[in-house]
């Protein structure tokens, strides 16, 4: 049986919001094993002087818990 947690991160990137999916991911791997999935919730960009600056994603990741059990 396999058990699925959800946790809610926010990632930017001055690149693209792909660029931004890719360093939550990454960057929620330095402490979470077995990610499965990412979903993006929210997407935002901020501007200044008309030019996009910075991609921002909401996402959410889901993460498979080690249930092994110690005998």
């Amino acid at each position: 049986m396999s058990i699925i947690k959800v946790i809610e991160v926010m990632a930017n990137s001055t690149k693209s919001w792909e660029d931004a999916t890719q360093n939550a991911v990454h960057h929620a791997s330095k402490s979470l094993h077995n990610i499965r999935s990412v979903w993006i919730q929210e997407q935002s960009a901020v501007v200044n002087e008309n030019k996009v600056i910075e991609y921002r994603v909401n996402a959410k990741i889901s993460f498979e818990i080690d249930l092994t059990e110690n005998k």
